[in-house]
């Protein structure tokens, strides 16, 4: 089975367990296309399922997994002409990750549903909370006319590493943060973080032209 789309979560089931898991995917559908394995992105906590997973899960245990929630990345040929604006907050990195890798695996592909820019703007409280920091820089680096990027970081209290320094600013993610990368018309947006972040990020975004129907996001935090 090829997987030519993207979904933000499963649904994560573990027998003889009540409760439900719903994990971010952080990997491309490339991975499954090529190796059948997903990754998922779990934080450790005392919630039944995430702790299961950091302190019972082994090699070869049983699980099943759906898909879940109704925002998935699916491009489209025409979407050639559309440029991707990611934002996440947080470990709302996790599902943006997952669609800057799979645009990467379209353009390697040659693929015509390839996005035609893609910028990702993240913030997080400091640059040690940058997930994923060197694969999405290494992304840049290889295709500096197709993806860039811009690290935000909120709390810092140590100087920024100095391969980080070039791509990262204090502040939050704010209008004028996204105003370069926002073309009404032609820019899509998939947003991911906490809720206040999302409904802030969603009203600057609309100040600067952009419709809802271009900003995609879930809030189930």
């Amino acid at each position: 089975m090829l997987i030519d789309y993207l979904v933000f979560r499963v649904d994560f089931f573990i027998p003889g367990m009540e409760t439900v898991g719903g994990f971010s995917v952080c990997s491309s559908p490339g991975l499954w296309n090529k190796e059948q394995i997903i990754e998922l992105a779990v934080k450790y906590t005392h919630h039944p399922p995430a702790h299961w997973i950091h302190t019972k899960c082994t090699l070869g245990s049983l699980v099943e997994v759906r898909v879940g929630g109704g925002l998935y990345f699916d491009p489209i040929p025409s979407d050639h002409t559309v440029d991707l604006l990611l934002v996440a907050g947080g470990v709302g990195i996790n599902p943006l990750h997952s669609i800057l890798m799979h645009s990467v695996d379209l353009l390697r592909l040659k693929n015509q549903n390839t996005p035609r820019q893609t910028h990702l703007c993240y913030s997080a409280k400091n640059s040690k909370e940058l997930l994923f920091k060197n694969s999405i820089i290494g992304v840049c680096q290889e295709f500096p006319d197709k993806f860039t990027c811009d690290f935000r970081v909120t709390q810092q209290e140590f100087e920024i590493e100095p391969d980080l320094q070039c791509y990262t600013s204090s502040g939050k993610i704010s209008q004028e943060v996204l105003r370069p990368h926002v073309k009404p018309g032609r820019t899509l947006c998939y947003l991911c973080g906490p809720p206040p972040m999302i409904e802030c990020v969603s009203r600057d975004l609309q100040c600067l032209g952009l419709s809802m129907d271009k900003i995609l996001y879930e809030k189930w935090w």
